[in-house]
This record gives structure tokens, C-alpha cells and sequence, in this order.
């Protein structure tokens, strides 16, 4: 995730990055430079040989609908983003307040436990991230605990974590390490593991419809392919660079909106997930670190 400082907005004008819009549409913007002058020229050169004159009512009415497209477009897409942020932001939250509740009631002398949750707490938050990706890096993982050897033997290796941290839950009950009670407030914490993840896993496996995403792109091209026989009359030779930065507009609208729409990848506008993923590791460590009072 790009970091920036958003009152700094006269510096952001001339900013670019490895994502800008502009790298990835520039040899698109040149092609379709080359395609209006060419229009351009032969309607002005030769207009009395091919008896065509030039409106721009039709393009007037298509940019209305084309605005309304690329709004519903781009707010679904950070819809999409937002929604995986706050779905993050509640795995903070959530494995915070696990680890604490943990921690405070299990007695001192359960060191093993605190040491399994230590690890799988974090472990889970790894495999997690590399799950709505291309897969979980297993080298990541802390395989010091002897039952990671079956849980990355699992397809879905999250809910493997999950199982695992269940069934040492219910042990440590059996066990009478912790209440009846201590477990009823416990177990809504790791079910909220299994809520996020279901969340995001909706939001990555889910794409914007395929019909809806074609038409859009369809509309787009045969929109700046028309746009010269419109302009030619009103705007000359300066027709070319006005089709060339409505392309740019309308196409880096969609490019932003295809980039954050699955918001868990490597792109530098997705969000920060191996920050995150650090941030919270180093927050069981420093929860698991607290003398207990039990």
C-alpha cells in the first residue's frame, strides 16, 4: 500500500509510481493517437468526397451514461477494498482480545498452552493472508509445535489453525484449566476467526460479474473510437489530444477499479496484509509476555 501525504496535493499532481494508469495505458493512448489523426485527416482533407457532418449530441448523451457506468464501477470496487479493511481491522481487534482472555485465565502454571497460542495465533493470521492470495507460504509458518506437520497437509490450511486452536481449547476445559463460562467467551473469539476469513474469502472468490465488466470495456472503445468523427469539426487538429485524455480518464478509472477491487494482492494500492500480519505477531508476543496474575 502506497503511503502518501494526502494534503500534499501539488506534489501528487507530478508523482508517478510503478501502478500509475498512465505507464500502463501509454503505448494505448499512442495507438489511438495515431488512429484520430488519421480520422481527423481525412475529414478535414477529404470531407466533400465522403459527405459526412459531424455531431456531438450522440457523444453528449453517451458521456452522461459513461459517467454513470464508471461511478457505480469505481464505488463498487472500493466498496470491495473498504470492506476487506475493516474485515483486517477486526482480525486486530480480534486476536488482541483473544490472546488477553487467554492469557489472564489460564492459570501460571499452563505455560504450554500460552506457548500453543503464542504460535497459532500468528500462524493463522500468515496462512490467512497467503490463503486469499496464490497460496499459503509455508515457510512463514512456526512449525516448532509437532501438529503443524498435519495442519500444512490440509487444502485449507486457515481452517486447519482454527481446528487445531479449537480442539486445545476444549482440552484445557476438559482439563479444568478454564471455566465453563471462560470457554463460552473464548470460543465467540476464535468463531470470529472463521467469520473474517469466510468475509474476505467473499470478497477475493467473488468477482464483478464477467458481463457487466465486458460491457463497460466494449463501451469504452467503441466510445473513444467515435469520439473524432464528433469532434473533427469543432476542435480541428485538436481533436487528437482531447480523445487521447478522455481515454485516459475513462481508462485509468477502470484500471483503478479492476487494482482495488480484489484488495488482498501485491499491488501497491492493496491493502498492507504483511504489515498488518507483523503488527499483530508482535502484538500476541508482547500479550503472551504480561505476568500473569492467575
Amino acid at each position: 500500500m502506497i503511503r502518501y501525504n494526502p494534503k500534499d496535493w501539488f506534489g501528487l499532481i507530478f508523482k508517478f509510481h510503478q501502478s500509475d494508469t498512465f505507464r500502463q495505458m501509454v503505448w494505448v493512448m499512442l495507438a489511438v493517437a495515431i488512429y484520430t489523426t488519421v480520422i481527423v485527416y481525412l475529414e478535414l482533407e477529404y470531407q466533400e468526397y465522403l459527405g459526412f457532418e459531424s455531431t456531438t449530441l450522440l457523444h453528449s448523451l453517451l458521456g452522461f451514461v459513461m459517467g454513470l457506468l464508471l461511478v457505480f464501477r469505481t464505488n463498487t470496487a472500493y466498496d470491495r477494498w473498504w470492506e476487506g479493511r475493516k474485515q483486517w481491522g477486526a482480525l486486530v481487534n480480534n486476536t488482541r482480545n483473544f490472546a488477553i482472555k487467554l492469557h489472564a485465565a489460564l492459570p501460571k502454571g499452563a505455560q504450554e498452552a500460552r506457548t500453543f497460542y503464542k504460535i497459532m495465533i500468528p500462524n493463522y493470521v500468515y496462512a490467512m493472508k497467503e490463503h486469499l492470495r496464490e497460496g499459503v507460504i509455508i515457510e512463514e509458518l512456526n512449525d516448532s509445535l509437532d501438529n503443524m506437520n498435519t495442519i500444512i497437509k490440509h487444502k485449507h490450511i486457515p481452517n486447519a489453525i482454527s481446528h487445531s486452536m479449537y480442539n486445545k481449547l476444549h482440552s484445557l476445559y476438559r482439563k479444568e484449566r478454564i471455566t465453563g463460562d471462560q470457554l463460552i467467551t473464548l470460543d465467540k473469539e476464535i468463531k470470529a476467526f472463521t467469520d473474517i476469513i469466510g468475509a474476505c474469502e467473499r470478497i477475493r472468490f467473488t468477482p464483478i460479474p464477467f458481463s457487466y465488466s465486458m460491457f463497460l470495456k466494449k463501451f469504452i472503445f467503441a466510445y473513444i473510437l467515435t469520439m473524432p468523427f464528433g469532434l473533427v469539426y469543432d476542435f480541428k487538429y485538436w481533436t487528437i489530444p482531447a480523445v487521447v485524455f478522455t481515454l485516459y480518464v475513462f481508462g485509468s478509472l477502470e484500471l483503478i477499479a479492476e487494482e482495488i477491487e480484489d484488495p488482498f494482492g501485491h499491488d501497491e494500492n492493496d491493502l498492507p496484509t504483511d504489515e498488518l500480519a507483523a503488527k499483530i505477531e508482535n502484538n500476541i508476543e508482547e500479550i503472551f509476555g504480561f505476568e500473569s496474575e492467575s
